[in-house]
């Protein structure tokens, strides 16, 4: 039936047009809670706030979601009773003992989730983050979370919570145009595809275009920043337009998802973020334009995923002096006293997106 016919029918019908709109209503509620936007909270410097000041600092700002990069017991603390949705990474030290020992899962489940998890928002366990299969740790990532995964069940939480993985664009072995999208090792990455496809779980990527710009010859600023006025890529496989490259690199990992026997597994975005110093195309001005185009943006999902909105994660709250000299020490959207580097809305989508005139930095053609 065409949709004048159908809506001519649900005319005729007041009980049919009153679900129809309950179901839109709650469709539209649905939608903005998947777009809703995190921070990720990492504690890598010695000069940050408190853990209660920090989740003070969330909540004032309206942000609904947190990534957390270990079970500190103070963060966790602070989060009880705030309803921010969490994130909480199992860290890379503790997957080798945690996949070879279901007890020691089953430690980490009892220590740092079941004392908080009738008053903080479990949303997701990201069982190690950006471990390739080159990695020492490669081999403990599917058996931990299994373990974790059978933890949780044994606590009665894993309805309520995710246990998933996290990789970068560099699982990705061709990503141009993004429909040639395949995981580079299948070996090690399609059981973990079928973990998370039976127990329902996301797959946690971390999308970096800033990096993509400054180690690709020839990408242009505008596309990085969604500022590109029109069409930049074509894919030449199915026609589908691309006018930044946040949306290239996303469906990317859906097409290799799709070659994985995953199609409708839906991508959170665990980590996205622009530097503010410290390198090329690194300014205040960038950063801005980047952020705010992001938020307001992931609302509307990909080319191959047109209307899903994109759960995203900006990285990061702090600028981290202990990290590595250079960009990863600014990509903060607050400096460590607790002030705003840019003016960001966490709530609400901007009216225009395009902040072409904030753009700093050399522009590539």
């Amino acid at each position: 039936m065409s949709f004048p016919y159908y809506l001519m029918a649900l005319i005729t019908k007041p009980s049919f047009v009153a679900t129809l709109l309950l179901g839109a209503l709650l469709m539209q509620s649905l939608q903005i809670t998947e777009a809703q936007i995190g921070v990720c909270y990492g504690r890598n410097g010695n000069n940050l706030p408190s853990q209660q000041d920090v989740i003070n600092l969330f909540k004032s700002r309206g942000i609904s979601r947190m990534r957390l990069y270990d079970p500190d017991q103070n963060a966790l603390r602070a989060l009880r009773g705030s309803s921010i949705g969490l994130i909480l990474d199992v860290p890379r030290n503790n997957l080798n003992s945690i996949g070879s020992d279901a007890s020691a899962a089953s430690r980490w489940v009892q220590s740092n989730v079941v004392p908080f998890a009738s008053n903080v928002n479990f949303r997701y366990i990201a069982v190690g983050n950006e471990i390739h299969p080159s990695d020492s740790e490669a081999r403990s990532v599917l058996p931990a979370m299994q373990n974790i995964l059978r933890a949780l069940q044994s606590a009665n939480l894993a309805g309520k919570i995710k246990v998933s993985t996290v990789i970068d664009s560099g699982f990705i072995a061709d990503s141009f145009p993004p429909s040639n999208g395949v995981f580079a090792n299948s070996n090690y990455m399609n059981p973990i595809i079928n973990f998370l496809r039976n127990n329902g779980s996301p797959l946690l990527a971390n999308i970096y275009p800033y990096f993509s710009f400054t180690g690709t010859p020839g990408i242009n600023l505008n596309y990085a920043l969604f500022t590109a006025p029109g069409t930049v890529v074509t894919d030449s496989n199915n026609g589908l337009q691309y006018q930044n490259l946040f949306d290239a690199l996303v469906d990317a990992v859906y097409a290799a998802l799709a070659r994985a026997g995953a199609p409708q597994m839906v991508i959170v975005v665990s980590e996205s973020g622009w530097p503010s110093a410290g390198g090329n195309a690194a300014t205040v001005g960038n950063a801005q334009t980047y952020y705010r185009n992001l938020i307001s943006h992931v609302k509307q999902g990909t080319p191959r995923k047109r209307g899903q909105a994109i759960e995203t994660y900006l990285f990061a709250m702090f600028d981290e002096n202990l990290k590595a000299a250079g960009v990863e020490q600014h990509f903060g959207l607050f400096t460590p006293n607790k002030q705003p580097k840019y003016n960001l809305n966490f709530n609400s989508v901007l009216e225009n997106s395009q902040e072409s005139s904030n753009i700093d930095g050399r522009f590539f053609n």
